[in-house]
């Protein structure tokens, strides 16, 4: 089934079938709804919540109050901000959901749960870097999606973001990693830290994995091992890139597995 704008992802069916949206813990009027579906202003963080949890919840909180300091000169308080999830959760234990940072508080919507297709994707090389790529906004929201689209079109599952001299830096909705000689390696270019590789650096290296920063160009693609992509919905192999195929070696994917399935998942 296809998910925000025509990607592959897979939906989970619970009883939350419709978007749910508070502002400041009230339900949001038809207005605040218009106001939120142009997303050109504030920032946010996406979580998939399982059981009333979520992973890297602390990396969350953190994310909301950096980028509110940011933007609007203002702290946010983490104890409201998980006040404002529980409510707008309402006892619905499973969801995708989304907390605004604006002007005036914090915004929250409730969709269905979310989760990414085991299976190796193929990304499709497009040349944009997005404006501010360290806060997660809105702002680029259409010029990402244009390049998600124009991928999804041509028959990748998502678009690869580089830079003018093919500098790979994130995807248009996933973060990158990179397998080499059994060590794992994140792009050195301008990109969006993520909260799942976060989390996955965060249990790397924990458990010892060797974990380092490379420029990386598509021409150097051929001396690596493997590579993935991470998001909030989880991770998956990348088994193609434009028409260069991707080993998925089995080390690779069993060192991401035991990482993401050893993080905890964080009561809101």
């Amino acid at each position: 089934m296809r998910g925000i704008r025509g990607a592959t992802y897979i939906r989970r069916v619970t009883e939350l079938d419709e978007l749910r949206v508070e502002i400041d813990g009230r339900a949001a009027d038809a207005d605040a709804l218009a106001l939120i579906e142009h997303r050109a202003w504030g920032h946010f963080t996406a979580m998939q919540v399982r059981d009333g949890r979520t992973r890297g919840l602390d990396l969350h909180l953190d994310r909301l109050q950096t980028a509110n300091l940011a933007v609007y000169g203002t702290e946010l308080d983490g104890t409201l901000i998980r006040d404002r999830i529980r409510h707008a959760l309402d006892g619905v234990r499973d969801a995708s959901v989304r907390v605004y940072g604006y002007w005036g508080g914090v915004i929250v919507t409730v969709r269905r749960p979310e989760v990414m297709p085991s299976r190796p994707h193929a990304m499709g090389s497009q040349h944009f870097q997005r404006p501010l790529a360290g806060l997660k906004h809105p702002g680029s929201a259409a010029a990402q999606g244009y390049f998600l689209d124009r991928a999804l079109a041509t028959g990748f599952d998502e678009a690869l973001l580089v830079g003018t001299e093919g500098t790979i830096a994130e995807g248009a909705i996933t973060n990158v990693g990179f397998w080499r000689a059994g060590s794992i390696v994140w792009p050195a270019a301008p990109a969006l830290p993520g909260i799942t590789m976060l989390v996955l650096r965060r249990e790397f290296a924990a458990q010892g994995v060797a974990q380092g920063r490379a420029s990386i160009r598509l021409a150097d693609l051929p001396g690596y091992d493997g590579m993935f992509l991470c998001n909030s919905r989880g991770w998956a192999p990348v088994n193609r890139v434009d028409d260069a195929p991707v080993p998925v070696p089995t080390a690779m994917t069993a060192a991401i597995a035991r990482a993401y399935d050893a993080a905890p998942w964080d009561a809101i």
